[in-house]
């Protein structure tokens, strides 16, 4: 049994409600919540370094114009030079719009925090954090929302109510699967995106058999891992006997939660799983934004995009 993806008997979350169902109340303040939060972290706390980070696809075509005296000879356009019988040299602008595509995972795992949020919460807020930076920046934004299977897909597009849908579908997607296939939305997004696009992955990557996808994935786009973690699912509470979950597939196992030899193995496999993770990615060429549900959400972002503009 994997250790990974464990829930506390007590813990279970109540099952979301259908996303065919109206939007509660309890749903509309979480949304608005997050909206306000997100919203004033994007102008207040992360003006410019989005935009820094992210530069766009860079110049691209416009046209060809007569040669001036002064211009760089490495635009000129030797074909049409040849063909006009004096020299043109190309035009580029600059392209500035980018589409972002946000993979989230909503699998079973997701429905588990002990910090008062769940961590598909945290996957929400983290959602709308990158959307309202994108928007913002007038830039696309799309939403890949999968668990063992394709669960929903929302084309990139601009504008305030589209970040709204995104946030309400991540928050109130009642999936069909309940485990977690990383291969899914990568082999989707290749599928799907043709362009270049900047791609987050927003997991607990609690999932098996994926490198090669990410490998073929990070090779056509930009891909950016945010991999969240609860620290219960690391540092076990001292509380006697209790049954560990696994919410994914549904296995159980008692252990004694005072025997500190049995807790700090528990502690130590989990910990060398997740250096496992970050050494694999990194081997790859995929950056890493680790998110702790008990930790800040903003500084972690801030920093991987202070070290992004550094290194482009």
């Amino acid at each position: 049994m994997s250790f990974l993806s464990k829930v506390i008997e007590g813990f279970k979350a109540v099952p979301p409600r259908s996303k065919k169902e109206d939007i509660s109340l309890e749903l509309m303040q979480k949304i608005r919540s997050i909206q306000i939060k997100t919203s004033h972290i994007v102008t207040e706390l992360m003006a410019g370094e989005y935009v820094s980070a992210f530069k766009g696809r860079g110049m691209e075509f416009n046209a060809v114009r007569e040669y001036i005296p002064g211009d760089d000879v490495r635009l000129i356009d030797w074909n049409v030079t040849a063909r006009m019988d004096q020299p043109f040299i190309k035009e580029y602008i600059e392209e500035r719009e980018l589409n972002i595509m946000l993979m989230v995972d909503v699998s079973s795992s997701g429905k588990f925090g002990s910090t008062g949020k769940f961590k598909n919460e945290i996957s929400a807020e983290i959602a709308s954090i990158l959307a309202f930076a994108a928007i913002r920046n007038d830039d696309k934004i799309g939403l890949i929302v999968f668990s063992d299977k394709i669960e929903n897909y929302i084309p990139p597009k601009k504008g305030k109510a589209h970040v709204w849908n995104i946030i309400r579908t991540i928050l109130n997607y009642n999936p069909e699967g309940s485990l977690t296939d990383l291969n899914m939305p990568l082999e989707y997004l290749l599928k799907i995106q043709k362009r270049k696009c900047i791609a987050f992955l927003i997991s607990d990557f609690q999932a098996t058999n994926y490198e090669t996808n990410l490998k073929l994935t990070r090779q056509k786009h930009d891909l950016v891992a945010i991999f969240i973690s609860d620290r219960r699912e690391r540092d076990l509470p001292k509380v006697g006997l209790i049954n560990l979950r696994d919410s994914e597939s549904g296995e159980t196992l008692l252990i004694d939660t005072d025997d500190r030899e049995m807790t700090k193995r528990f502690a130590t496999y989990e910990r060398g799983k997740q250096d496992e993770l970050k050494k694999q990615l990194h081997s790859i060429g995929v950056d890493t934004i680790k998110i702790n549900t008990e930790d800040s959400l903003v500084k972690p972002i801030i920093r991987y995009f202070k070290i992004r503009e550094k290194r482009y």
